[in-house]
């Protein structure tokens, strides 16, 4: 949040279970990783931090980035880090010890969002300079770069098999990429205002988008076809997440909630 601090709630009831607190501006992006062991965070005061689920527990702070951490992810195998910021850079960060890996460089413009893919092999990265990148995980190597939009990109998102890529953009739209060729599969058109997150369901069945616009929306991933809207937040809905059964959807909004 804002507000410095990273909340961990019960789902079903409701319960606050922790809050977090060292950071020391705006936290920007947070993960939990896959082994459910950690949670990774990225702020406005430069840093990542490594934080135990279970306790809370800061555990490392990962310092390198020269300005706003945009975002964060982790590799499935719960061994790398991956952090993108407004410094233009992505860094590859060793969980277990903190270690910098690499420092990969090669957008223009701030790198507002990055995710690795299920088999652990690429980076992909959404910029503000209106591509998507695709990296090699192991070695920082560029595959692909895709001219994604005439906006900014405000989130990229691989599907869970690793075949798609998914990004929102400022232009209101949503899109999906074919990641082995680089060319566009479809758009999903029906937001009023920017894209803020975006991601595709573990059962590769659904896209759910939050935007600008205040509304979350549920998408046939196979078709593009929008089945439900959801209202209710009294502002920009900026994170939206699936449950593991797919059974719910998750939307944290700049109205204090999360839905």
């Amino acid at each position: 949040s804002k507000d410095k601090t990273i909340k961990i709630w019960e789902l079903f009831s409701g319960k606050r279970v922790k809050t977090l607190t060292g950071h020391k501006k705006h936290v920007t992006s947070v993960v939990v990783s896959p082994n459910g062991k950690y949670i990774i965070s990225g702020s406005n005061d430069k840093t990542v931090k490594v934080w135990q689920l279970t306790t809370g527990e800061l555990i490392q702070t990962l310092k390198g980035h020269t300005f706003y951490v945009l975002s964060v992810a982790i590799s499935p195998d719960s061994n790398y880090v991956v952090s993108s910021s407004f410094d233009r850079v992505i860094k590859v960060w060793e969980l277990s010890t903190g270690k910098l890996v690499r420092t990969i460089k090669g957008h223009k413009k701030e790198i507002g969002s990055v995710a690795i893919s299920s088999d652990n092999k690429y980076i992909v990265s959404g910029s503000n300079d209106k591509t998507i990148k695709i990296w090699d995980l192991t070695s920082g190597e560029l595959i692909n770069t895709i001219e994604a939009s005439k906006k900014q990109i405000t989130l990229v998102s691989f599907s869970p098999d690793g075949k798609y890529i998914i990004n929102g953009s400022n232009d209101k739209s949503i899109n999906v990429w074919d990641v082995s060729t680089g060319t566009l599969v479809r758009t999903l058109e029906g937001h009023t205002f920017y894209v803020l997150s975006v991601v595709i369901s573990p059962d590769s069945k659904y896209v759910v988008s939050g935007s600008f616009d205040k509304d979350v929306k549920l998408w046939d991933f196979s078709t593009g076809t929008l089945i439900k809207t959801f209202e209710g937040h009294k502002k920009e809905v900026n994170s939206v997440a699936f449950s593991p059964d797919n059974k719910y959807v998750i939307s944290g909004s700049s109205d204090k909630t999360i839905k």
